[in-house]
């Protein structure tokens, strides 16, 4: 009995297989300066029972990739935090917690989402949306992406967005209530001035001055250029009721005499010391001091997305890049002084 012989596969049918198989990524396997990063081909994710996969079509880079790049902590928290981002070489080699993309698998079970539907993302510290495609679980940080967005616009939202909400929601804002926001025109800030104005208060924004008609067009009231004077001078003492920290430099030691009595300090970004006092610090004062934010999962990232499609909470893109760019991204994220979101855009 002979067996025919069977046509040997083709160059284009084996890159063809190898396209269907993998996915264009930004991938590092080092911790260092921008130029660690480079765009290769790794493994398509397939979803698991319960989870979608999603063509990635635009991401972010965050201050918080800078850091996990760098491997530039705040004070304190380069053992600490060693199992997940890794000592001496990343644990996560895809960056990018966020993004806005197209579902084109689901897995057994899902019936949230289906192939075709436009969502927003938040992966987190798992990372992995610098890539074409990634998987998240249904019932979790996933929403329709806003109609009245773009997928750049839509992914320019969401680490900024869900920072704020969740952060925002931990105390009570409403007319009249004063907000400081200190760095109010990066992803975080930009977003929190924006969300604290809906609700009626009266948003500080401290910024350089060469930021001061953003911040205002975002709903800040008045503007601190804290290149010429200390925002938290003496002379503004029991001016706030909430303040909103986002660039690292305002610890409640030196912040706390700005609070009124039973104010809030809302520590976005802080270091070790300032993680292990901070229930002494609120204990003693009788001041919130907050470092978590509160949780956001699936009903948190719907508002999110109602918020932007409502216009109350708009996009703010500094630059934008493409995945081949990703390193230029990089190295200007590292300038320390973008506006609003760096863009990464995909496919």
């Amino acid at each position: 009995m002979s067996i025919a012989a069977q046509p040997e596969e083709t160059a284009a049918e084996a890159a063809a297989t190898t396209s269907e198989a993998t996915m264009r990524a930004a991938y590092l396997d080092r911790f260092g300066p921008p130029g660690v990063v480079g765009v290769t081909r790794i493994a398509k994710p397939e979803p698991r029972p319960g989870e979608l996969r999603v063509r990635l079509r635009a991401s972010t880079v965050s201050v918080a990739d800078q850091r996990l790049r760098s491997r530039r902590l705040p004070r304190g928290f380069s053992l600490m935090v060693a199992p997940t981002v890794g000592l001496f070489r990343p644990r996560q080699h895809v960056l990018g917690m966020d993004g806005a993309g197209v579902v084109d698998a689901v897995g057994t079970g899902v019936t949230r989402f289906a192939a075709g539907d436009e969502v927003i993302v938040m992966r987190g510290s798992r990372m992995g949306c610098h890539a074409e495609y990634v998987t998240i679980a249904a019932d979790g940080e996933v929403a329709p992406k806003p109609a009245n967005l773009d997928f750049d616009e839509a992914a320019a939202i969401v680490f900024g967005g869900h920072t704020a909400v969740r952060y925002l929601d931990r105390v009570a804002i409403g007319p009249g209530s004063e907000v400081l926001v200190n760095g109010a025109s990066g992803a975080v800030g930009s977003a929190v001035v924006q969300l604290a104005a809906a609700r009626g208060a009266n948003v500080t924004a401290v910024t350089s001055g060469g930021n001061t008609e953003l911040v205002r067009s975002l709903g800040a009231r008045r503007i601190i250029d804290y290149t010429r004077e200390d925002f938290a001078a003496p002379g503004e003492a029991g001016r706030y009721d909430v303040i909103v920290e986002c660039v690292g430099n305002a610890p409640f030691t030196r912040v706390a005499h700005l609070l009124r009595p039973g104010g809030a300090l809302l520590l976005v970004i802080l270091d070790l010391p300032g993680l292990l006092s901070a229930k002494r610090q609120a204990r003693r004062s009788g001041l919130v001091v907050d470092h978590e934010g509160g949780r956001m999962g699936a009903a948190g990232m719907e508002r999110l997305a109602a918020l932007a499609e409502s216009g109350v909470l708009r996009p703010v893109i500094d630059r934008t890049y493409a995945l081949d760019e990703v390193v230029e991204a990089h190295r200007y994220v590292d300038g320390g002084h973008k506006r609003g979101s760096v863009v990464l855009r995909i496919g």
